[in-house]
């Protein structure tokens, strides 16, 4: 394995950073403070063709790999989490399904306007009732009449309710014990965009509850394999998970490099706090978090790009960089002391921001899980 970035990777990620530093970072907390959708900033987005890096050109991308996309949403979080998870989302809980198990016809519709940033679509797995425990979803569809007609209801579906969201990939049960996803329209009739949440982090984020009552859509709206919906989401997740180690990378080095640059500039008992060993031993422990971070989303999606297994790498990731993003965000926040507790300063932010990464996508406890089930250790099955 070799981990050095290729030239058109570094250009790439050269690119998005400055993007991130001038287009990103100067209007995040006002985003967050207000709970708006950045939509200027995700149409920009769109005209760098982030949301179609990983995808193929005949497709509307720009046929990269998913590492780059992975360096890429690490820049962007350095920032802001939100914007981050917008695209996060988009590209592998929106276009990923349809990418990987939709017909020709499908991606053409679907796809390939995802691809270039003009529609986002979502992903409706979770329901009130039922998170990590995904074989417990209630929503239903049957066909009738040549159409499928789809009861039940979503909740904490990013991307599900703003003005470019056009699409939206629904987990329901088409049979006795049988899981199928079906391709739904935001504006088939008897779908339902709720009421907006008030959250803790992610607040410019956008995130809906569902719901479907006798909504309809044609039988061919069916996304692969009937029953294959619950294999389906499972491989989608281990994609996102990488995608979201790497978001949580990001943060974590916001957290580190905006510490180092507060200690520098703040003097306390007639010199700079970074003088100070306690100081500087948080912050040596927090670079260590981010580079042991950084190494291990990058291994997990070069085995992906690689065509190599990597669920295992994927859940290491995400529980690893998750937690540590966590834990930086902390530290960042006492390394600020009371000016860490200020929403002017962005590690207040990146606090509020991290502790969603250790549930999203599967919680650490699911995580934990799977790892100990590569381990072969008994009574792991979900």
């Amino acid at each position: 394995m070799d981990f050095d970035l290729t030239e058109e990777q570094r250009d790439f990620q050269k690119a998005v950073r400055q993007f991130a530093q001038e287009v990103v970072a100067p209007v995040a907390e006002e985003h967050d403070r207000e709970e708006r959708f950045p939509l200027e900033v995700v149409r920009r987005m769109g005209e760098l063709g982030l949301f179609g890096l990983p995808f193929p050109e005949r497709y509307g991308g720009l046929d990269g790999d998913f590492l780059t996309f992975c360096v890429c949403l690490e820049e962007i979080a350095r920032f802001d989490s939100s914007v981050a998870v917008t695209l996060e989302a988009a590209v592998g809980l929106g276009a990923n399904p349809i990418y990987r198990f939709g017909t020709e016809d499908q991606k053409e519709r679907w796809l390939v306007p995802m691809a270039r940033g003009k529609i986002l679509g979502a992903f409706a797995l979770t329901e009130s009732g039922g998170g990590s425990d995904a074989r417990s979803i209630r929503t239903t569809a049957r066909l009738e009449d040549g159409e499928w007609v789809i009861d039940g209801s979503k909740a904490f579906i990013t991307n599900s309710g703003t003005p470019l969201s056009k699409v939206c990939v629904v987990a329901a049960v088409t049979g006795d014990g049988e899981i199928s996803t079906i391709v739904v329209p935001t504006d088939a009739p008897g779908f339902t965009v709720g009421r907006a949440y008030r959250k803790v982090g992610w607040r410019a984020s956008d995130t809906h509850e569902l719901a479907f009552e006798g909504c309809r859509v044609p039988e061919e709206n069916l996304l692969g394999e009937r029953g294959r919906g619950h294999a389906q989401f499972l491989e989608v997740l281990d994609d996102g998970r990488i995608a979201l180690a790497a978001l949580a990378t990001g943060l974590a080095r916001g957290c580190l490099e905006e510490s180092v640059k507060y200690a520098t500039e703040r003097e306390a008992f007639g010199r700079p706090i970074g003088s100070f060993q306690a100081l500087q031993f948080k912050m040596a422990d927090m670079r260590v978090a981010v580079e042991t971070a950084r190494l291990a989303y990058l291994r997990a999606a070069w085995l992906k790009d690689h065509g190599r297994p990597y669920k295992t790498e994927a859940a290491i990731a995400k529980l690893y960089a998750s937690e540590i993003a966590v834990t930086c965000a902390r530290e960042a926040v006492q390394v600020h002391g009371g000016y860490g507790y200020i929403e002017e300063f962005p590690v207040a932010r990146f606090y509020r921001d991290a502790k969603i990464l250790e549930i999203g996508e599967g919680t650490s406890e699911i995580q934990r899980l799977l790892i100990a089930r590569d381990l072969g250790l008994p009574g792991t099955e979900l």
